[in-house]
Parts: C-alpha cells; sequence; structure tokens
C-alpha cells in the first residue's frame, strides 16, 4: 500500500450519540481572549453581554490577554461550568479555540465557540456566524454534538497540523501581520512571498496504519477540516467525519511548481496535482531520517500556533470527542460552495 493511493475502506467508529439540547438556563462562561480579533476588547465583551443581557442568560467573564494565562483561564472555567452544568465559550481564533480544546476535552462539559480569528475555519466548518452578535444569538440556540479531534503527540488540533514548509510560512505570515495589519489577504500575501524563499527537504519515514515506507517531501499536512480540505480539493475531505485524518504530503519541487501549487489550491484544484500525495488514516507515525534520525525535536504547526515537538510524531484521532454546541439550521452561516 503506498501512500500515495493509500485508503481505508472501513466503516468508521460507531455512530455518534445523537445531538442533545443543551438547558435554556445553562450558563456561559466566556474565555475572551484580548489578542484575537479586530476590535478593542471591551467592545467585544460589550457586544456579548448586550446579547446574553438582553435573552437574560447568566454568564461570566474570564479575561486575558497575555496568551500563556488562557490555559489556566479554561481550566478555571471548565471547573465552574462542570459545577453549574453550564457550558465554557471562547471568543477568539483558531489557535485560541485549541488551547482552550485541550483544557476541556474528556471533561463532557460543552463548549461554544465565537470566531474572532483570520480564518475561523472551526467555526466556519459549523456554520457558526462570524459576525460577533449573530454567533452569540446562535449559541442561545444551540445543540450539544460530538466532534472529533486530532492529536499529535502530547498536542490537539481542530484543523490541521503539519511540519516542514507550512510551519515556515507560518512564521512568515506572523511578521507580516506584525507590519501590515491582520487580514486573510494579508495571510495569503505573506504566503506567496514565503514560496520564493528556499526550504529544506524532509526525509521521514512514515508507517501509516501498519504500512511503512520513506517519503521525500517539502511539507506535511495533517487535517482534520472538512471545510479547509474541501476549499483546496482534497476529495477525501468528508473521511474526516468519519473517525480518521487526512495526510497531505507535497513532493520537493522549486519555487515556481510551488507557486503553481499554492495557486491550484485556492482554486480548489490542489488534490489533481501530482505533485500532491493524501493518505486517509487513523494513526500515522513519523520519523525523521535526516540529521534528526529518530529522536531529536522538530518544529510542527498546531492551528497556527507553532511549537517544537519530540520526535517520532504520532498522529491519530483522539478518543475523547469534544462536544461542541452547533447552531440550529436557522442561525448557521451557510458557507459559499
Amino acid at each position: 500500500m503506498s501512500i500515495s493511493d493509500a485508503r481505508d475502506q472501513g466503516t468508521g467508529p460507531e455512530t455518534p450519540q445523537d445531538a442533545t439540547a443543551l438547558a435554556p438556563d445553562a450558563p456561559f462562561f466566556i474565555v475572551l481572549n484580548g489578542g484575537s480579533g479586530s476590535d478593542g476588547l471591551d467592545e467585544r465583551k460589550q457586544h456579548v453581554a448586550r446579547v446574553l443581557e438582553q435573552a437574560g442568560r447568566r454568564h461570566e467573564f474570564l479575561i486575558t490577554s497575555t496568551p500563556s494565562e488562557l490555559p489556566d483561564l479554561a481550566t478555571q472555567a471548565c471547573k465552574k461550568a462542570h459545577a453549574e452544568n453550564g457550558a465554557v465559550v471562547v471568543a477568539g481564533g483558531d489557535g485560541s479555540i485549541n488551547t482552550v480544546v485541550k483544557q476541556i476535552l474528556g471533561s463532557d462539559v460543552p463548549l461554544g465557540l465565537l470566531p474572532q480569528g483570520t480564518f475561523n475555519y472551526n467555526g466556519r466548518n459549523r456554520g457558526i456566524p462570524e459576525e460577533l452578535e449573530d454567533a452569540v444569538r446562535a449559541l442561545l440556540r444551540a445543540h450539544v454534538e460530538p466532534v472529533q479531534v486530532g492529536r499529535v503527540n502530547d498536542e490537539v488540533f481542530m484543523v490541521n497540523a503539519s511540519l516542514g514548509l507550512y510551519p515556515q510560512l507560518l512564521e512568515d505570515r506572523e511578521g507580516f501581520k506584525q507590519r501590515f495589519g491582520r487580514s486573510r489577504l494579508v495571510a495569503m500575501v505573506s504566503g506567496l512571498v514565503s514560496l520564493l524563499r528556499d526550504y529544506h527537504r524532509l526525509s521521514l519515514e512514515v508507517e501509516c496504519d501498519g504500512d511503512r515506507q520513506v517519503l521525500e517531501t517539502s511539507t506535511l499536512v495533517v487535517g482534520n477540516n472538512r471545510l479547509q480540505l474541501e476549499q483546496i480539493g482534497i476529495d477525501s475531505a468528508a473521511q474526516v467525519e468519519q473517525g480518521r485524518l487526512v495526510g497531505i504530503a507535497v513532493s520537493p519541487i522549486g519555487a515556481p511548481s510551488l507557486l503553481w501549487l499554492a495557486l491550484r489550491g485556492l482554486m480548489g484544484r490542489l488534490g489533481d496535482d501530482d505533485n500532491e500525495r493524501t493518505v486517509v488514516f487513523r494513526e500515522l507515525c513519523v520519523r525523521s531520517l535526516g540529521r534528526r534520525k529518530h529522536h531529536g525535536h522538530i518544529k510542527v504547526a498546531v492551528d497556527g500556533e507553532l511549537c517544537k515537538m519530540s520526535l517520532p510524531l504520532r498522529f491519530r484521532v483522539d478518543p475523547s470527542p469534544l462536544q461542541l454546541l452547533v447552531p440550529h439550521a436557522d442561525d448557521a452561516r451557510r458557507e459559499a460552495p
């Protein structure tokens, strides 16, 4: 079985439990990351509070502008929500959402999302409105639904985890954001500029569901978000809602070919390119054959946040699904095809 054509044809995990309604008087414990979003912290808090007060919904804010405080804040919110049969709500980008998910995963405490980042794949994938007050109103009628979470070693991811070229693109993107501001256009332009720079080839030993082989690649991305995978043209995108993850490897190619590959992704045609290879899996183990050999550390991007991780890397679906608050059909944002 080669990494280019591997497809697990199993029926996936057992059918998820039916979605359940959140009690109409369940309190919300709102973790607000002051470092995400374009509006001021006080303004965002006022928007959220206004909608909840008008609805008579009890709520409490837990606020920080320091990223290092976010895990402790999320833990506090989870304890409060568990004690009072409430829900945790996080207002922030995909990185902030990832941090909160890691703290509450396995607790069975429901999590609501108020997307405030650049791409907001978590929220858009579930139809959560991007306008803040609309997202808060959607929470008031949302139901609880189990949602798959990916894991690489000790880190969790809702959107993707990657190594190689992609983490370097994220580093460059942060520099562009500091100079030109936070927007999707700035993010895309910085990515195209980064592709013109030199990059390192990765030589990896990859074991996928028991099948082992050597892979030469410029980047390896493991996706857990159906919307993102569909938008770049990956045919197996639906597999991420059936107990699988989707790995995408790009062959080592020059800058012009990389630019063309990026444009194909923007056009939703990445899956048709001969330089892209896809594998659907339950578990993937990655070891380096380069100077790091089988041990050491490697830079990994997890939901848009960079970290160093110990080799080998083990990608898998977490056994505990996230209990996510999903909008009622009438409140859901309709994603353009």
